[in-house]
């Protein structure tokens, strides 16, 4: 006659009469233990607090890795803004070579003569820029004091609270903050004289265009090398990311540069028409500060005002800011929708608070390359994540973000979707 107490495990004996608490004998007493101990110790973390507390940990240990990752690069600085700029000059040149190998050219010819144009062209800007504002800076420099002080007057002669201590503590720190970048501050300590500054650069500048030849001469290789790691919809996600990344890296360079030129000679030969002097410098500033947006024009626009309310008065001034806001009308209106189309499709306060972290973190050169890679990380968070609900909804109304952000894969990406759906029919 089989019973109850015959089914028990013979480790696990019934809980003694009166209330007593059962315990486990035997020889597997000590496992029954340490699986109570842990199921306790799980039961600790199930409920809204622990799964909080176990998120938080999460959460500091990847914070942790990301402080990390950020401290290393920081410590390479040099390396990293010349890996950078030569991604972006190399997805702006690529097109160029790949229609070059399409007429025949071979791979290497065809790289040798885009950096060659690049260099030339390169070389022929800077020259140019360094020239025509060399011979007029001293000018320049004393013209933009004297129209500061002459605005300070003019606000100062206002009826409003404003003291003119308060607005230069203001115009420190901004400066400050503009030069307090982590690679402008390790230049400047680890800078023992101007030669030292110069070598860095330098060192930066060969490395810059060493890998920017190597990403045109093979690029392609080194891209099919890293894909061939992965497989599946990995592989056709990593496909698109860099296609589209490059895309919109090369159409924010050529986008970027058309419009500075464009602005650049509105404005100069605005104010040349006006009379304002030393407009060549001018519209240089004007042209350099278009490739960081929304500050470097702004802060170019004031500076040609300055010089017009210092040589030519105030209805001068006011006829070059005039020039100046309509060219940035211009700009926001028509150049960027028909030049830029959907290349830079950012909110313009992601592109300020971009603009201000990347000033932060880089100086100079965090500013120039913080909008263009904001651009490409948002193209990347379109295609790895799907929790986006795009279209009309009935609470929250339209859609911000139009459909035709989100682009479906082409040319390699498109490939490799076509192919894995043929592997998946052929199963």
């Amino acid at each position: 006659m089989t019973t109850q107490q015959e089914n028990r495990p013979d480790d696990v004996q019934p809980a003694p009469e009166g209330g007593g608490s059962a315990e486990a004998t035997g020889p597997d007493a000590s496992g029954v233990a340490v699986r109570s101990a842990a199921a306790r110790a799980v039961g600790a973390w199930s409920d809204p607090l622990g799964r909080a507390g176990a998120r938080a940990g999460q959460t500091l240990m990847i914070g942790a890795v990301a402080a990390a990752t950020i401290w290393l690069l920081l410590r390479v600085s040099l390396v990293v803004v010349a890996v950078l700029v030569a991604l972006i000059l190399a997805a702006a040149v690529s097109p160029l070579v790949r229609w070059l190998v399409s007429k025949g050219w071979t791979q290497l010819l065809a790289t040798v003569a885009a950096f060659l144009g690049i260099l030339l062209l390169l070389g022929a800007t800077v020259t140019g820029i360094v020239f025509a504002v060399r011979s007029e800076w001293d000018d320049l420099v004393a013209s933009a004091d004297d129209g500061w002080q002459a605005l300070k007057g003019w606000v100062a002669s206002l009826p409003l609270p404003v003291d003119a201590a308060v607005v230069d503590d203001a115009l420190g720190q901004i400066t400050d903050l503009v030069m307090s970048g982590s690679l402008t501050s390790g230049l400047a300590s680890n800078t023992l004289s101007g030669l030292s500054a110069v070598t860095q650069f330098l060192t930066g500048l060969v490395l810059m265009a060493v890998v920017l030849f190597f990403l045109l001469k093979d690029g392609g290789q080194i891209l099919n090398f890293g894909l061939r790691w992965f497989s599946g919809k990995t592989r056709v996600k990593l496909a698109e990311s860099a296609e589209r990344s490059s895309g919109v890296l090369g159409g924010y360079v050529r986008g970027t540069a058309i419009i500075a030129f464009v602005d650049a000679v509105l404005i100069g030969v605005g104010i040349a028409i006006v009379g304002v002097p030393l407009a060549l410098p001018l519209a240089v500033i004007v042209f350099v500060g278009g490739f960081i947006p929304i500050i470097g024009a702004t802060v170019a626009g004031a500076l040609a005002a300055m010089v017009a309310l210092v040589a030519n008065g105030p209805v001068e001034a006011l006829v070059v800011l005039a020039i100046v806001i309509g060219v940035q009308q211009l700009e926001g209106n028509f150049l960027q929708p028909v030049v830029m189309g959907r290349t830079l499709s950012l909110h313009a306060l992601i592109v300020l608070l971009a603009l201000t972290i990347g000033t932060i973190v880089g100086g100079f050169f965090g500013a120039l390359l913080a909008v263009p890679y904001t651009a490409v990380g948002w193209t990347l968070v379109q295609i790895w994540s799907d929790r986006y609900q795009t279209g009309h909804d009935e609470v929250l109304g339209d859609d911000p973000v139009s459909p035709p952000a989100r682009k479906k894969p082409t040319s390699t990406s498109s490939l490799l979707s076509r192919s894995l759906e043929k592997r998946r029919r052929r199963g």
